[in-house]
């Protein structure tokens, strides 16, 4: 019999290494961004492969976790998600890496909502909160990710021995803890997409992560870039870094401030951390304002998937693994939207200019997050 605790670090061990992965991608895009010599258009144009896979697995993967335990499609998925990665790093030609970032989003996709569907169930086994600690050991891994990237980067090392030796690592990863991993958790109701007028609980929430999905998609796909060209900073992996560390931390202190402050009014102080920091970015673009600046997008953006994560799974009309399978919908959606879309305003006007997107989708949270609890509150 394995215990929950046990259960609880094979599971923490996912997202840790999940979020390293993801790291590995996103802070290697200037790299091949100088290695195709696309211009931001052209890289906005080639990052849309990400969210098209994300969508292509989304219904799939609301499928596999209702027809099976959500452990099989995590490892399964995990070690081919490493496997696509690997063949990121070694694309010769534009064709190769579309198909090679599809596959990599598409895994991406399978893995998340199943490893997501694991730590809900698993978090009703404890009594305290541990949801946020979860996405916190995702942000942990991103860290670690990306210091491994900077590291590799002044050692001039390869993109492609890079990704191919964090692709055996995801590969080992997933054929060792799939034995520590939560059995029988298919959910024998809530399964079906019913096909009728939107649930506004399910809506309200869908806007609110399509909005940080904005801001989460641009920051780890151009805060490289923004240090890169804007800034003139050679090691580009700082702001990624900082954003990333920041977004740690307040993934452990989530479920601490949540507790004190409650959801409501824990969404208002992420959207103004989100607002201000970008603010500071891009009207003072120096080293040091960015820093604090992205510091502060990363606190702020670090609870907003949790807790409507964990709003989600309490929806009365679906499963816990459909519901995170529909709300993924609206992420992916950001996802689709955000990062070309800075691309195209880059290219049109600046960098700097297009992270305003980033502000207005903070300011937006306000007034949504303020309907989906109006919405909560008609059905207590």
């Amino acid at each position: 019999m394995i215990s929950n605790n046990k259960h609880r670090f094979f599971l923490s061990l996912f997202f840790f290494i999940s979020g390293f992965s993801f790291a590995t991608w996103a802070s290697r895009i200037p790299t091949i961004k100088t290695a195709f010599g696309f211009n931001e258009a052209e890289l906005g144009s080639i990052l849309l492969a990400m969210p098209v896979g994300s969508l292509i697995g989304l219904p799939i993967s609301g499928w596999l976790v209702s027809k099976y335990n959500s452990r099989v499609p995590l490892t399964v998925g995990y070690a081919l998600n490493g496997l696509s990665l690997a063949l990121i790093g070694f694309a010769h030609n534009t064709f190769s890496l579309l198909l090679a970032i599809t596959l990599f989003a598409f895994t991406t996709r399978i893995f998340n909502i199943s490893v997501n569907t694991q730590a809900l169930t698993l978090s009703k086994r404890f009594e305290k909160k541990i949801l946020g600690s979860f996405h916190g050991f995702w942000s942990i891994g991103g860290i670690a990710g990306i210091a491994l990237s900077t590291s590799l980067l002044a050692f001039n090392i390869s993109i492609q021995y890079h990704f191919a030796a964090v692709a055996v690592l995801m590969i080992a990863i997933s054929a060792y803890s799939y034995q520590f991993l939560l059995k029988g958790d298919r959910s024998e109701t809530g399964n079906k997409i019913v096909l009728s007028k939107p649930d506004p609980y399910i809506f309200y929430l869908g806007i609110v992560v399509f909005l940080c999905a904005i801001c989460e998609g641009g920051m780890f796909d151009w805060s490289g870039i923004y240090f890169q060209e804007v800034l003139d900073v050679k090691i580009f992996t700082y702001g990624y870094l900082i954003f990333m560390t920041f977004m740690a931390a307040s993934r452990f202190l989530s479920d601490i401030i949540i507790g004190r402050f409650g959801m409501p009014k824990t969404y208002i102080m992420s959207a103004v951390f989100v607002v201000s920091g970008i603010c500071m970015a891009i009207v003072y673009p120096t080293f040091w304002t960015a820093m604090i600046g992205f510091s502060l997008v990363g606190f702020g953006t670090a609870s907003i998937i949790p807790m409507s994560y964990a709003l989600a799974g309490q929806s009365k009309k679906y499963s816990p693994g459909m519901a995170i399978s529909i709300i993924a919908t609206y992420s992916i959606t950001g996802m689709l939207l955000g990062p070309p879309l800075i691309g195209y305003l880059a290219h049109a006007f600046n960098l700097r200019v297009s992270f305003v997107v980033f502000a207005i989708c903070g300011l937006l949270l306000v007034p949504i997050t303020r309907m989906f609890f109006k919405h909560q509150a008609t059905l207590e």
